[in-house]
């Protein structure tokens, strides 16, 4: 005997399905993008995310990890010779990440190869804007 929650429980664990399987093919797309550059998968992630001068700690938020393991990235990336620290303009005590030109070169490129057969290069823009509404209103806890 069904209740009647089963069927909207049964709907969410598809739709949950759905979310992961995206989540995996863009996974697996940027880690194979990466690996075209000699990066990792985390460390593509960082290259993308720094679009200016920021902190690790912003960096670790845009990466969805904590600043430790922001900071293992980002040492590999200095040691490519993509990323520098520098002073922070207000802080003295916090190092400002910012790209080198070399690393610059790296990012563009790689968000070129991120453009390239995407998982979400099926949707047009206002679907990959309904998509990005919708899964903003679903994280977002009032």
């Amino acid at each position: 005997m069904t209740t009647p929650l089963e069927p909207h429980a049964i709907a969410e664990r598809e739709l949950c399905c759905l979310v992961n399987g995206l989540a995996q093919q863009i996974a697996d797309h940027v880690r194979e993008r990466a690996v075209t550059l000699g990066l990792t998968a985390a460390q593509a992630t960082a290259l993308r995310e720094m679009t200016g001068p920021m902190t690790m700690r912003e960096l670790a938020e845009r990466m969805s990890c904590e600043p430790s393991n922001a900071t293992f990235v980002i040492d590999k990336l200095e040691k490519q010779g993509l990323v520098k620290r520098r002073a922070h303009p207000t802080d003295r005590r916090a190092k400002h990440l910012v790209l080198t030109a070399a690393g610059n070169a790296s990012r563009e490129r790689l968000l070129e190869l991120l453009g390239q057969d995407s998982p979400l290069a099926t949707l047009n823009p206002e679907q990959q804007h309904a998509l990005r509404s919708l899964l903003e209103q679903a994280i977002t806890r009032s």
